[in-house]
């Protein structure tokens, strides 16, 4: 009963719009403070603060002090996972792409985006389907597996075999994508090509948004590691 309680005061919690605002103001990892976080919601200041206070009683969000400033972020990157399979659920069955009501905000965030720490959209899906395509990884169950060629690659990338399947979350999660409808790859392994792509380079975050940009560099890089030909 106590399992059951907690998914239900869970569920309370992204019921609201407004709350729902603020979990995605902070999908990309960042922590906010009340103030921007209030600004995303639409939303005064005070009514924010009650909204995080339960969300981090609940243990969705938690917070940073930093002098006489508080910032607040997921918890982990279990939350934004568990809100982006939740995100697809209900966009499958909406209106066609052309006839959404939001698609003005909707339409930058499809070509390439992070959700959290790892990409989405159009690139992450790509990205996916090559690593896919080159037996680098394989779908089993629920998530993806990395082969042996795979953590060969990845390993040859530097990305540590055994940080990533030690970290604190699943290891490759078969994230389904809200605005693509098919899967991308999350997880620490998605995390960690996402930091890769960044430290190289060749992806740029625009400005304070979730949305990411291929450089010129990253389309060459993206060719020579994967054999993934960008058109954005």
């Amino acid at each position: 009963m106590d399992d059951a309680r907690a998914l239900a005061e869970i569920a309370r919690l992204l019921a609201v719009p407004t709350r729902a605002a603020i979990l995605l103001a902070l999908a990309d990892g960042r922590a906010l403070p009340v103030s921007e976080l209030a600004y995303r919601a639409g939303i005064n200041t005070s009514t924010t603060s009650a909204h995080l206070a339960r969300f981090v009683k609940a243990g969705v969000l938690r917070v940073e002090a930093c002098g006489r400033y508080r910032y607040y972020c997921l918890a982990s990157p279990r939350v934004m996972e568990a809100v982006e399979d939740l995100f697809a659920v209900h966009g499958a069955p909406l209106l066609p792409r052309e006839g959404r009501p939001d698609e003005p905000k909707v339409a930058p965030l499809r070509s390439a985006r992070l959700c959290y720490d790892h990409l989405a959209g159009r690139l992450g899906v790509a990205l996916s389907d090559r690593l896919q395509d080159l037996g680098l990884v394989r779908l089993v169950g629920r998530d993806y597996a990395v082969t042996e060629s795979g953590w060969d690659k990845f390993t040859a990338l530097g990305l540590e075999r055994s940080t990533l399947e030690s970290a604190r979350r699943h290891l490759a999660r078969r994230c389904i994508d809200w605005s693509e409808r098919r899967p991308h790859i999350g997880g620490a392994v998605g995390a960690a090509l996402a930091l890769y792509l960044e430290q190289q380079r060749w992806i740029r975050r625009e400005g304070k948004t979730r949305r990411v940009h291929v450089t010129a560099q990253g389309g060459r890089g993206l060719w020579e590691a994967f054999g993934l030909h960008w058109q954005g």
